[in-house]
This record gives C-alpha cells, structure tokens and sequence, in this order.
C-alpha cells in the first residue's frame, strides 16, 4: 500500500524530514501497525515514534485514533499533541 507521511513539530525536527512517500507491507493495515512498521527502522525513529511517547495522528487531513484502518493513498500525519501557530 502507497501512502503518504506527513510530520510536524518536533516529530519533523527529530526525524529530519517533514513527508515521505511510503510502500508498507500488506500486513500494515492501521495506523498503529503504520507506527510499529516504522519503529522497525530503529535509531532516531525508534525514539520519536516509541510506544508510550504521546503522539497524535490523523489520516487525510482528519484527526483519528491510532486504530484506524489505513487506505490506499492516503496522508498520514504524526504530531505532538501539543503544537505551536
């Protein structure tokens, strides 16, 4: 599946970028498993993206919960849930 990241704030800072055009695995089916899927890569995302960090997600420009089902092309954003204007 194809989608499209989006990260903000110090998420943005940490990781050194702001998108990414991804391709997941079809075992990859929420957002959650999107975060897990990431964390894999180890390093600077294993930190920001951790279990437990608070982070607040939304799909297609939607706020929704970590248990949302991903669709195919979609935007995915990740924040803290507290950002700056």
């Amino acid at each position: 599946m194809k989608l499209e990241l989006r990260f903000f704030a110090s998420l943005r800072e940490a990781l050194g970028t702001s998108q990414e055009n991804i391709d997941v695995p079809d075992s990859v089916k929420t957002i959650s498993e999107l975060r897990a899927f990431l964390v894999q890569r180890g390093g600077v995302w294993a930190q920001a993206l951790a279990e437990g960090k608070a982070l607040r997600c939304a799909l297609n420009q939607h706020m929704v919960d970590f248990n949302t089902v991903l669709q195919e092309g979609a935007e995915v954003a990740f924040f803290p849930p507290v950002t700056g204007g």
